[in-house]
Parts: C-alpha cells; sequence; structure tokens
C-alpha cells in the first residue's frame, strides 16, 4: 500500500452503508404525506445519486423547483434527526483503513453530502478525526462529478493527483476522479441501479467489496511520482 501517495473515498455507498437511515427519512415524509412508503430494495440503488433523485422516486418527476426545494429540505432534517440509527461502516472497510493507516498511506474523503451532515456522521462511525481530509459538497464552489473537490483534496494532503486513488460508488465519482488524473476504482458494492452498468465507467479497477480493494492497493502497480 505503500505505493500509493493517498487514497480517497466516497461516503455513502462506498465506506458507509447509509442507505437504511435514508430509506427511513423519505419514507417517513411518504407517510406524513398520506402516501404509501417505498420498499427498501426501490430506494437503496438510487442513494448515492442524492437527496434530489431520492425525493423524485418517492415523489414522481412532476415536481416544480419550489416543491423539490421544499421537500430536499425537510428530507434533509428528516435525515438528520435519525443520523446513524443504522448507517454502518461497509465489511472490510474498518480493517481497509487500519491498513492504510498502518502503512503510512494518508486517506480522505470527498463526497456530495453537505458538511453538516457529514461531520457528525463521521463522528458517529468512529471516523471522527482519523481523514487526512474530509471535503463535503457544499466545501467548494463545485461538487462532484467536478474534479474540483478531489484535487482540493490532493492539495490538502500535500500529495500530486496522479498519486492518487479514488474510491466511489457512481459513475460521477468516476468521471470526477479521471477528470483530476487520479486513478478510480468502482465499488461494486455501493448503490448501483440495476440498469447501470459499472464496467461501462471505464475506472481502472471494478472491485466487489473493501477486502478486495485492500488486496487491490496492496499489489497495484506504483503510481508516477510514487516512491
Amino acid at each position: 500500500m505503500r505505493r500509493h501517495a493517498a487514497v480517497l473515498f466516497d461516503l455513502d455507498g462506498t465506506l458507509a452503508d447509509t442507505a437504511p437511515d435514508l430509506a427511513a427519512a423519505l419514507n417517513q415524509m411518504l407517510q406524513e404525506d398520506g402516501r404509501s412508503p417505498l420498499p427498501f430494495a426501490q430506494l437503496r440503488p438510487w442513494v448515492s445519486w442524492g437527496a434530489m433523485r431520492m425525493i423524485r422516486v418517492g415523489y414522481g418527476d412532476a415536481l416544480g423547483e419550489v416543491e423539490l426545494q421544499a421537500l430536499r429540505g425537510r428530507f434533509l432534517s428528516c435525515y438528520e434527526a435519525g443520523l446513524c440509527r443504522e448507517s454502518r461502516l461497509f465489511p472490510g472497510v474498518a480493517e481497509l483503513l487500519a491498513a492504510l493507516e498502518s502503512a503510512g498511506v494518508p486517506w480522505g474523503i470527498v463526497t456530495n453530502k453537505p458538511g453538516w451532515l457529514t461531520e457528525p456522521l463521521l463522528g458517529a462511525l468512529g471516523l471522527g478525526g482519523r481523514a487526512g481530509t474530509v471535503i463535503s459538497g457544499d466545501t467548494l464552489p463545485h461538487a462532484k462529478p467536478h474534479p474540483m473537490p478531489l484535487l482540493h483534496a490532493a492539495r490538502e494532503l500535500e500529495v500530486e493527483p496522479r498519486g492518487c486513488t479514488y474510491v466511489g460508488d457512481n459513475i460521477r465519482d468516476i468521471e470526477a476522479g479521471r477528470a483530476a488524473g487520479m486513478r478510480t476504482v468502482a465499488a461494486a458494492w455501493g448503490y448501483i441501479p440495476h440498469d447501470d452498468d459499472p464496467a461501462a465507467w471505464l475506472a481502472d479497477a471494478l472491485l466487489e467489496d473493501a477486502w478486495a480493494l485492500a488486496r487491490w492497493l496492496d499489489q497495484a502497480d506504483a503510481l508516477p511520482g510514487v516512491a
């Protein structure tokens, strides 16, 4: 793992399985509005697409911008109230992060989640203060798939982007990583709709779990500029 200058991760669907709490927040809203709750299996694949997409799954596409923004505010408030009730790190993630730290490889998080939700979630998951950098969706003027958040994370870690690997479960993650000049890994264990094909994202690797990621990081060739 020392052959990597740094490893950066998406949060929801990559490091943490947050779908149960996000789905619960949406279903709470639906019930409050006299609508039927949706099965978890129907909501899970859309978590990594963000609040707006989940709201459209629950309420349909015929929403005006004012109504959509109001529902987004309610959704995030409901989610905050139940933050990390059932959310957990994915299997193997705790061991992977410990291995990176033991090897002296800095790691960080680049997520589109708002910072006021990211920080308390990381604390509840036992990751508070451990990441070398945490870039949230509202940290900078641009969020993923723009490369700015990844480039900013590399600067904060004082490493060259070409020496970084970015891991995520959404095509936006891979697009952002490639645009930033980083090696990319598609996390197949994350939240991927059934009609999406992560193999078509053109990541450098498509891996099934965090254990496979640990092996891949240990075996991958050194990146340019990494001693």
